[in-house]
């Protein structure tokens, strides 16, 4: 593939990253908060927003499982999506990266670029999964009656 055609690709990726994020702050905002700080208490769903309301934030009113379930889902997909997008920029960025470390630095460029890429892989990966099995959790004690959250 040629360098123009991977470009476009990187940058449609990033878009489309940055558009996740976008909606989902805006959702968050609109919602007053999401499910990863919110709980399950009696059988009612409650999202929570820090800085949204005060400065602990507070929980909402009860909302619906669907609404809770969604923003949980969504909270989830911001973290392999971080990925792409970070990646992708530092693929775009690469160039420059290397052009501007200096061979006798510590650390080559290319190898700056590959541990990069490494940690947002390792961070990301891991806290997507710390966030699933956060999830996995919710629904379980929802489940079998259990409070969650608070």
């Amino acid at each position: 593939m040629d360098r123009r055609r991977r470009n476009v690709i990187l940058i449609w990726i990033i878009v489309i990253g940055l558009a996740n994020f976008v909606s989902y702050t805006l959702i968050y905002w609109c919602l007053g908060g999401d499910a990863t700080n919110g709980a399950i208490r009696n059988g009612s769903f409650y999202l929570r927003g820090h800085f949204i309301r005060l400065h602990g934030g507070l929980f909402s009113e009860a909302v619906s499982p669907a609404t809770w379930i969604y923003s949980y889902l969504h909270s989830i997909s911001i973290w392999p999506t971080i990925a792409p997008v970070l990646i992708s920029t530092f693929i775009l960025a690469r160039p420059h990266i290397v052009a501007t470390m200096k061979s006798d630095a510590v650390v080559r460029g290319t190898t700056f670029v590959a541990v990069c890429i490494t940690a947002v892989v390792l961070v990301t990966g891991a806290s997507t999964i710390y966030f699933v099995f956060g999830f996995v959790d919710a629904m379980r004690c929802y489940g079998v009656g259990k409070d969650y959250g608070m």
